[in-house]
């Protein structure tokens, strides 16, 4: 992750926790700010250690034995050497919905799962399209800071929740803050939830790049994205928490307009021309 990244990225969590800090204060003053403050190092901390486990056993996934499916570990191990990082853990999600995601706090304690969906839908260059793209994430870290913004994010939704329990059912009006909850109960979830698109958007595009660099086969990638994202309309992910969809390669629920407009990913039209664009640079350098 260069600076620029480093920077935005530090002033995106910055913001969350300001918002969750917000909402505390307006609770309870003072003490509902501190309270809020070890929440949020409380969710944090669970993110970063166990974030890997959370999300796999959220999707039912189960590692894959290497004499189980060779081919697949094959694919990841070469890939694996060409991003310069060492091996994830490979894991299998029993369902027909064709997706994958990577996870874990860095490329040392990391894994990518994908679905029996994915491995039947795909030829061998668009699993590897699809396998460098989320090497490409464990590479840069991304895996660590999605799983962070999403627990963050889920958490501020849910102080909000409470700070609407407080409002209507509280009977001390006398803090001279209530009047600002109803307003931070819209602004703040939507807030969250904005601040982590533009990033989610930005870290999809940077993997589809450089996961093209690292299969050296971008134009796999564009096929199975093609491919992904009708299976997925056709056949959704039947289980799972619309909080983790930023995780997936392609937004694995299916969703009316207004989830559409909130899409933690960018347009699949606009990810296969740059793709594309991509393509044609490889051959002409």
């Amino acid at each position: 992750m260069n600076g620029i990244g480093i920077l935005r990225t530090t002033l995106f969590f910055a913001l969350l926790i300001a918002i969750f800090l917000g909402i505390g204060f307006l609770i309870g003053g003072i003490s509902g700010m501190t309270i809020a403050l070890f929440l949020a190092l409380a969710v944090n901390f669970l993110a970063y250690w166990y974030s890997d486990k959370i999300v796999l056993s959220m999707y039912g996934a189960r590692e894959v034995r290497k004499e189980e499916n060779p081919k697949l570990h094959e694919i990841v191990e070469k890939l694996s050497r060409k991003a310069e990082i060492p091996k994830p853990r490979v894991y299998l999600i029993d369902s027909p919905s064709p997706n994958a995601f990577a996870t874990g706090r860095s490329p040392r304690h990391s894994a990518v799962a994908v679905t029996r969906g994915l491995l039947e839908l795909l030829d061998e260059e668009e699993l590897e399209g699809v396998l460098s793209h989320e090497l490409a994430h464990i590479k840069s870290r991304d895996t660590l800071i999605s799983t962070v913004a999403a627990s963050v994010g889920g958490a501020i939704s849910y102080l909000a929740q409470l700070a609407w329990y407080f409002m209507v059912f509280s009977e001390e009006r006398e803090g001279g803050y209530g009047f600002l909850l109803l307003p931070l109960l819209i602004f703040a979830p939507l807030a969250a939830t904005l601040v982590q698109l533009a990033i989610s958007r930005e870290r999809e595009f940077e993997a589809d790049r450089v996961g093209g660099i690292i299969s050296k086969k971008p134009l796999g990638l564009a096929s199975a994205l093609r491919k992904i994202a009708e299976g997925v309309r056709m056949v959704p992910l039947e289980r799972g928490n619309f909080a983790t969809s930023h995780l997936f390669i392609v937004n694995p629920f299916r969703g009316e307009w207004i989830s559409r407009l909130f899409s933690t990913h960018p347009p699949i039209e606009e990810r296969i021309k740059r793709l594309e664009k991509l393509a044609e640079e490889i051959r002409g350098g």
